[in-house]
């Protein structure tokens, strides 16, 4: 008698269920290889599953094609917002409404590899609470991408508290205690990969290889992946508010330093003829170094702003 190994005894035990969670914006062309390629890798891992999916306010027939979808697979919910409110907030959405005993936030272009997602749910299953999926080789990214992205891990774990993992972004398996602890943070400004590393949990990583987008083109430009990247260092960090404060005050001692070498040239050589280049110099270099602290200082007003009016991080048109 052929006896069947333990693994697939206990995958085939698994109730719990899988919650993929995706945002989609201007996708229609990815959707029917997304689900061609997810599918059957979902399937095979013996639990039972979701597919949540955010159509986060897209302009072409993005909804559509996940309503085809749908037909075929009543496993996939589809959730319309009213209006494009962001990757963030469209994540924010999936989360909240997925049910799975494991979350699992994947990019509809299938640049993080969804065959994967079976060895994440083994290391799930074996005690991992978070288990991240780290880019081994981004060379399907460009070079300023590359570059950029790395700059922004060194700067935000050598100024935030909470490091971010490098190389990691929103793919990677939760276990349910996990998500909700997420869902406890109530900030309405989100900035989801600082959030998941500032709950911790026990945590184990997978290494691969990015790939190169399925269909369609990147939705980051250079400046929207700038403004992100202050997004995420304002959210997890006061440290640039710190340095003006540090860099206020040694000006202060230099200007102090500096007006005893007058003071004392003025008492042993008399009064000379005053530079005027040197005051304008001196007043423009001041003046910029007090445009920055304040324009440092707003990021964080904001922030407050923002945050004090309690608006949804997001509206839901209709679910599917």
């Amino acid at each position: 008698m052929t006896k069947t190994p333990t693994s697939v005894q206990n995958a085939s035990a698994d109730q719990r269920r899988i919650s993929l969670v995706c945002p989609f914006y201007n996708e229609q062309d990815v959707v029917p290889r997304f689900f061609a390629r997810v599918l059957p890798i979902v399937k095979r891992i013996g639990c039972d599953y979701e597919i949540i999916c955010v159509n986060d306010g897209s302009s072409d027939a993005t909804l559509m094609a996940l309503i085809a979808q749908k037909r075929d697979c009543p496993r996939i919910q589809i959730i319309d917002l009213s209006r494009n409110f962001g990757k963030e907030a469209a994540l924010t959405a999936a989360i909240d409404h997925a049910t799975g005993d494991a979350i699992i936030p994947i990019d509809a272009d299938l640049q993080d590899p969804p065959e994967l997602i079976p060895e994440m749910v083994e290391k799930w299953r074996g005690g991992a609470e978070v288990v991240l999926a780290r880019r081994r080789d981004r060379s399907a990214d460009s070079w300023r991408k590359r570059t950029s992205a790395g700059l922004f891990y060194r700067i935000h774990n050598r100024l935030s508290e909470t490091g971010i993992p490098d190389n990691v972004g929103d793919f990677r398996l939760m276990d349910r205690r996990v998500v909700d602890a997420v869902k406890q943070l109530g900030e309405t400004r989100r900035f989801m990969k600082g959030i998941f590393a500032w709950v911790g949990f026990k945590t184990e990583v997978l290494d691969y290889t990015r790939e190169g987008r399925i269909a369609g083109e990147s939705k980051f430009n250079g400046w929207r992946l700038w403004n992100f990247a202050l997004e995420g260092i304002t959210s997890f960090s006061t440290a640039p508010l710190r340095f003006w404060l540090y860099a206020g005050l040694s000006i202060a001692i230099l200007a102090l330093a500096y007006a005893l070498i007058i003071v004392t040239k003025t008492l042993i050589l008399g009064i000379q003829l005053p530079g005027y280049a040197s005051i304008i110099v001196s007043i423009l270099f001041l003046g910029g170094i007090q445009l920055i602290s304040i324009g440092v200082l707003g990021e964080y007003i904001g922030r407050i702003y923002l945050e004090v009016k309690r608006r949804p991080i997001y509206i839901i048109r209709e679910i599917y």
